[in-house]
């Protein structure tokens, strides 16, 4: 009986089908209207006819996908795990809450505000939010993901400071109690230490306000400071002296707090007596001489370093004056040497420093090297002098053949004043030895060396004349007949004369045509550097053929003309009938190949046959 129930309900079914088919009602819906389970929700409507907007056939998984393609903030919330959606169990199935196809007025997304567990969002409440209203924070006509998450957003009433410190309420307040504030005031650039942490917050922050509020020790203990303090003298850092754990007694020490310590008498003596100005705005003087200038017998004349030979204890003390720590060490024999010496008054400075100051009547050499003694005297023995003069520090260095004892002081020095403005150039000594009788002037360093002055290398490539291909492996006398270097030609002429095969009808320019590889080596392009190409049996003929004249001084090559009768004048059979431009017949693979340029067609009569054997165009 069931069976012949769903046999006859496909039949039914079945032509039901037919006849919608027949329709233009189907043709307008389609069949995938007519088999939907039901009508989509209003805001789906436009999707009746769309299936595959939700739907994949044969993929009931990938309607989650599409879901979250078309409710896109749904979709990041789930890759990002954030918002409700994120946190729930994964993968999601959207049909398992929002179920469609229910008709256009049902309501696929119902909020059940008594049973939502907001921990899952991104802002779980606590506190005495938890008993708060959902309207009071999620606005009617928004989406409830819109609902605002900062504190100010909602208790901006309730600010008392009026914006003063910011819209982050929660760095101070909890949701607890909005009056419960737990302000760690060590995250502020004033820290509560001492008896500051039982000090009230009004006592400091005036109304409420807690921008701007001073730091200084001085804003707030001004009264104390003028009626039972310092009236203003020590400045406003009472914190250099006074700590927070009590205001007396002062935990100033002038030992460790200040850079100038008080030894000997100074432990003794008042502050007053050296802090006489304000503090921090008149800089207290450091130095010995601003207190003891009536006591310095020097008259400034050692500077204002007096402790370099007074103590604390006494000023009349007089300390080991170290003498190492001065401009002058004392080294040799100058450490035998009484102080009165050189010191003749109290105004030590005006001790000579040089040695010529005490020895200028030992100076044999007349005051020719100077003042500086000590370049080669030591304080060990004057007369001494071996290993102390360093000569690689004058202008001249001695190397090789010049060091000793190869060259001996004497050679260059005649005697002890004749030490400075020596000579230095080369030909002052070795003039005798030039054998270029000065033509390569003073710089004998160019080509010798002061290891050998005979045979030294020279570096023909520094010279006007580079040496490349064979004249690399020439002997020098070949081109230099004399020691008198620079009388040598540069031009190739010069050396090849005998060589030149073309009795000078191509100029004296050797190089245009040979090379320093080899001379047989011919590279002339003509095409190339030249105005006449060289086309036909013109590339065959000799260069002598055409360039017959001797090139006249300081020329190439001789004039020539590029007109064909220049040179075959003695074949013009025509008697120069028809003109110097034989080649508009004639052709440069062959003198007797005419081209072909005549008009011999029979047709066009008598006229044509007149000019026949003549060139064409030409009169």
């Amino acid at each position: 009986m069931a069976c012949s129930r769903f046999c006859h309900a496909l039949r039914v079914l079945g032509l039901a089908c037919a006849a919608l088919l027949c329709s233009g009602v189907v043709r307008a819906q389609g069949i995938e209207s007519i088999m939907a389970p039901g009508q989509l929700i209003q805001g789906h409507a436009k999707y009746d006819d769309d299936c595959k907007q939700c739907h994949v056939k044969l993929d009931r998984k990938a309607q989650d996908s599409l879901c979250m393609a078309c409710h896109k903030e749904v979709g990041a919330d789930v890759r990002t795990q954030k918002g409700y959606h994120g946190r729930l169990n994964q993968p999601l199935v959207c049909k398992s809450c929002h179920a469609e196809h229910k008709g256009r007025d049902m309501k696929i997304v119902v909020l059940d505000q008594t049973r939502f567990d907001h921990g899952k969002t991104d802002y779980a409440l606590k506190g005495k939010h938890e008993k708060v209203a959902c309207a009071k924070c999620h606005v009617a006509g928004k989406k409830w993901r819109e609902a605002a998450s900062d504190c100010n957003a909602c208790h901006k009433k309730d600010d008392k400071h009026k914006g003063a410190l910011g819209s982050k309420c929660a760095d101070c307040h909890t949701e607890n109690s909005w009056k419960e504030a737990r302000f760690d005031h060590d995250s502020t650039q004033f820290s509560l230490t001492g008896k500051h942490t039982d000090v009230k917050c009004l006592d400091c922050h005036k109304d409420n306000v807690y921008k701007d509020t001073p730091k200084s020790c001085f804003a707030c203990h001004r009264k104390v400071d003028e009626q039972k303090g310092h009236k203003g003298q020590f400045g406003e850092k009472c914190d250099s002296c006074h700590g927070t754990k009590a205001w007396k007694p002062s935990s100033f020490n002038h030992d460790l707090d200040t850079k100038y310590a008080l030894r000997g008498k100074h432990h003794s003596v008042a502050c007053k007596e050296c802090h006489s100005g304000t503090l921090y705005k008149e800089k207290t003087p450091q130095e010995c001489w601003a207190c003891h200038k009536k006591d310095d017998k020097h008259k400034d004349t050692l500077g204002h370093l007096c402790q370099t030979c007074h103590t604390e204890k006494s000023w009349k003390e007089v300390a080991k004056f170290d003498h190492e720590k001065s401009d002058f060490p004392l080294l040799g024999k100058h450490e035998k040497v009484e102080c009165k010496a050189c010191h003749n008054s109290a105004m030590y400075k005006e001790a000579p420093k040089e040695c010529i100051g005490c020895h200028e009547k030992d100076d044999k050499h007349r005051a020719n090297l100077g003042r500086n003694c000590a370049d080669c005297h030591a304080e060990t023995d004057w007369k001494s002098t071996t290993g102390r003069f360093d000569h690689d520090r004058s202008k001249f260095k001695l190397r090789n053949a010049h060091a000793a004892p190869q060259l001996k002081c004497a050679a260059c020095h005649q005697d002890l004043q004749s030490y400075r403005n020596g000579r230095l150039t080369c030909v002052a000594c070795h003039k005798k030895d030039d054998k270029h009788e000065a033509q390569l002037g003073d710089q004998c360093e160019g080509c010798h060396n002061d290891k050998r002055w005979k045979d030294s290398p020279f570096d023909h490539a520094r010279s006007r004349f580079a040496l490349n291909g064979r004249h690399l492996i020439a002997q020098c006398k070949a081109c230099h007949e004399t020691l008198r270097y620079k009388d040598a030609p540069r031009d190739c002429f010069a050396c090849h004369k005998k060589e030149d095969k073309h009795a000078l009808a191509l100029g004296t320019r050797c190089a245009l045509c040979h090379n320093a590889r080899s001379w047989p080596v011919v590279s002339f392009d003509h095409d190339k550097r030249t105005k006449y190409r060289l086309e036909g049996e013109h590339a065959l003929v000799k260069c002598n053929a055409c360039h017959k004249a001797a090139a006249a001084a300081g020329k190439d090559i001789a004039p020539l003309g590029s007109a064909c009768l220049t040179c075959h004048r003695d074949k013009d059979v025509h008697a120069g009938q028809f003109g110097p431009r034989c080649d508009v017949c004639h052709q440069p693979t062959g003198w007797k190949k005419i081209k072909n340029r005549f008009n011999t067609t029979p047709a066009e009569g008598s006229a044509g046959n007149q000019n026949q054997g003549q060139p064409g165009g030409v009169q």
